[in-house]
């Protein structure tokens, strides 16, 4: 049992890292209420006035309607294209037999080799060959999006596809499923918690990814609602209020799809990491 001033000092730690965490968010909040002028004179101070001309200006600049349907659109390919690889990939090194062990490792090391290396670091090279095939606007990021992804997907579907029970598949063979009923009719269905956190993960992430949007879009028609601070930033002024209050109104919705899934994440990564 954990005594009273155990238990009182995590509390009082849990509550510091809470504040912590939500700080950032707070003082953005405050700051898109705030001028140009306050926030360069006074960025830590409370605003003077509930000041919405920074929320006003933002919906006149930015085609948000255009900016959620391209990122919608990104997410959704991504999304699917990635499944759709993973899955099979995945179900391959943990449930199927390989003459020899060599070889699965070998495979599996290759798919979850990405983890070591940031993706950033591979920018240029992923925009030349994107120049080389001909990719541009959305299709020069979701191929990227896939690519850098499968590493992640490959580590949690494997895990858990390794602690589901043999007998499930020697039962389902023997009341005659191929391998395609199998999978898509006996496992698919079991790694829903999996799936999902993959897709709460993947979402969170292409919502914020910049680096690639900033590289690869060229047409504004294009861009994604991580690009859309970029349009408060002129040669030689920068619009701070526009760029506050805008990113609050990308966030918004993302909290709220995090909150609303968090039992889902956490669910997940326990199911895949129980065995690797």
């Amino acid at each position: 049992m954990i005594n009273k001033r155990k238990r009182t000092g995590m509390y009082v730690l849990m509550a510091l890292s809470t504040v912590l965490v939500v700080f950032p968010f707070i003082w953005m909040l405050i700051l898109s209420f705030k001028t140009n002028s306050e926030i360069l004179s006074s960025p830590l101070s409370l605003p003077k006035t509930l000041n919405f001309d920074n929320y006003k200006h933002a919906l006149e600049v930015l085609n948000f309607p255009k900016l959620y349907g391209n990122t919608i659109f990104v997410c959704a390919v991504s999304l699917v294209t990635e499944l759709i690889i993973t899955f099979l990939s995945s179900f391959v090194l943990a449930r199927m037999e390989f003459k020899s062990a060599k070889t699965r490792k070998l495979l599996y090391g290759f798919l979850i080799m990405g983890l070591s290396i940031s993706p950033f670091i591979l920018l240029f090279p992923v925009y030349k060959i994107n120049v080389f095939l001909g990719l541009r606007g959305k299709m020069a990021l979701i191929f990227p999006y896939v690519a850098t992804s499968i590493s992640f997907n490959t580590l949690l579907l494997v895990g858990y596809l390794k602690a589901l029970p043999a007998e499930i598949d020697e039962a389902a063979v023997i009341d005659g499923c191929s391998i395609w009923d199998l999978m898509m009719r006996v496992i698919l269905p079991m790694t829903k918690p999996v799936i999902a956190t993959i897709v709460i993960f993947n979402v969170l992430y292409i919502w914020n990814e910049f680096p690639f949007a900033s590289v690869m879009l060229r047409d504004a028609s294009d861009y994604t609602l991580s690009m859309g601070a970029s349009f408060f930033k002129g040669t030689y002024t920068v619009d701070y209020g526009g760029i506050v209050a805008s990113s609050v109104m990308i966030i918004i919705p993302e909290l709220i799809f995090y909150g609303l899934f968090q039992k889902n994440i956490v669910e997940g990564m326990t199911a895949g990491a129980v065995k690797g």
